[in-house]
């Protein structure tokens, strides 16, 4: 049924379906119209005739574009409709022929326009959109980017996955002058992947290319990211390599931001870009304004503020805003922490060395440690320490949906004293003061004896 308004906000918000798709019609723009689906979802389009058919194209779902965004759309379309053109025709064209490649070009451009909405209703950062670039270009171009868009079906997706899983993309990538990328497979990349393919294909949903999504109902392997955990011995092992590190005259950055991100399980980035107005001594915490997810507040050991105040007093360089300085260029940020990473995984072998020389053992530290995997070890501390899954969440930043956020509100004191406590126990195994931890007495964060 086909009734006549003016299409206004509040007329389309108002419109309900029939039973069935119903559509009201501008009485204002002949052909403007909008279209009530049986489920409730409302969008705009234009109606015209054209080679002896009626033709109709859809401007957008109500809730993306306005009713006045899309009568202005709708008074482009027939304009160029009065020219000789025929939308409708070059729409059904231009969605046969879009291939996989093509459909991530324009889902990474609707990112970096920051038009793309994720979830929690934040836009995409750009830390994240260049780890969706690597994926893009080095699994799902590989396998599917000449592919046409509308004809990926479930079984596609499922060999895409297996494909993924079995290493058929892996490969030796140079990145920059000096860099390089590692490209591995497995289950893990594989449900990751196969995760931000569903993603670029609900966008394309959302946008009239396809009309159902085929990652939808396909089952993915678990993505179970290891969870590291270092011992006592291996924290130990890690604080002696730090040492020697600052001993050979590195930049003091490197160990210190390897040193932060071990005591307060903060991400990479997040102490790279850590600025001296993010630091809260006073309230021991940080107030990070622009992470992952958003805004996070972290509360910090007595450990880390005595780290920061040293810093602050004996480091800080003049008109830089940020904790680790840059070592090149007045005012930014040092970089080079994965470089440091990497002197400093060499300079484990060699006080293990140094070590068994004088008839001592140090533990060597989990093959294939990351500075991500300090992150994880941190949270294990927390597990071991008896902490709450949502305490251990706050005091790393993860987000659990909006009762995280209201625990941060209402339980300072207590994030505070776990933070403290984690803290404590890894600068103490770090001293070697923690001589194992089966007689560490994880209840009072106190070492037994014996």
């Amino acid at each position: 049924m086909a009734k006549q308004t003016k299409l206004t906000k509040k007329v389309v918000e108002a419109a309900k379906p029939e039973g069935r798709d119903t559509f009201l019609w501008d009485d204002e723009l002949p052909g403007f119209g909008l279209r009530v689906f049986a489920s409730g979802k409302r969008s705009y389009l234009v109606q015209y005739r054209a080679d002896g058919r009626t033709r109709r194209v859809t401007i957008g779902f109500h809730g993306r574009v306005t009713a006045e965004q899309a009568r202005e759309k709708a008074m482009v379309l027939f304009g160029k409709i009065a020219d000789g053109e025929n939308p409708a025709e070059d729409k059904i064209l231009d969605r046969n022929a879009l291939t996989v490649r093509q459909l991530c070009t324009r889902y990474l451009k609707a990112a970096k326009d920051g038009t793309l909405v994720g979830r929690r209703g934040l836009t995409k950062k750009a830390s994240t959109i260049g780890t969706d670039e690597g994926r893009i270009d080095r699994h799902i171009v590989p396998l599917l980017g000449n592919r046409k868009v509308r004809d990926l079906t479930p079984p596609d997706i499922v060999k895409f996955q297996r494909d993924v899983t079995s290493g058929k993309t892996a490969a030796d990538v140079k990145t920059k002058r000096r860099g390089r990328a590692i490209v591995t497979g497995g289950p893990g990349t594989a449900s990751r992947t196969v995760g931000l393919l569903g993603g670029i294909l609900t966008y394309a949903v959302n946008e009239g290319i396809i009309q159902v999504n085929p990652v939808h109902g396909v089952p993915r392997p678990a993505d179970n990211k290891r969870k590291v955990r270092l011992s006592p011995e291996q924290y130990r092992t890690l604080a002696l390599a730090l040492a020697k590190a600052e001993e050979r005259a590195e930049n003091w950055q490197g160990p210190v931001g390897i040193r932060l991100i071990s005591l307060t399980g903060c991400r990479r980035s997040e102490i790279i870009e850590l600025r001296w107005d993010d630091v809260d001594l006073d309230g021991g915490c940080l107030r990070l304004s622009d992470t992952k997810t958003g805004k996070s507040v972290r509360p910090v050991g007595r450990k880390v503020a005595e780290l920061l105040k040293s810093l602050r007093e004996e480091r800080r360089v003049k008109n830089n805003p940020f904790v680790l300085p840059g070592v090149a260029k007045p005012g930014t940020h040092f970089t080079a922490l994965p470089q440091a990473w990497e002197r400093l995984m060499a300079l484990v072998a060699e006080v293990i060395a140094e070590a068994e020389e004088k008839g001592e053992e140090l533990a060597p530290l989990p093959p294939g440690l990351t500075m991500h995997g300090l992150r994880h070890a941190y949270a294990s501390v927390g597990g071991d320490l008896g902490m709450t899954e949502i305490t251990i969440a706050a005091c790393i930043g993860h987000a659990l949906g909006s009762a995280t956020g209201r625990y941060i509100h209402h339980v300072d004191a207590t994030l505070l004293a776990a933070a403290d406590r984690i803290a404590d126990y890894i600068s103490e195994a770090m001293e070697g003061k923690v001589v194992s931890a089966k007689v560490y007495d994880f209840s009072t964060g106190k070492q037994n004896a014996g």
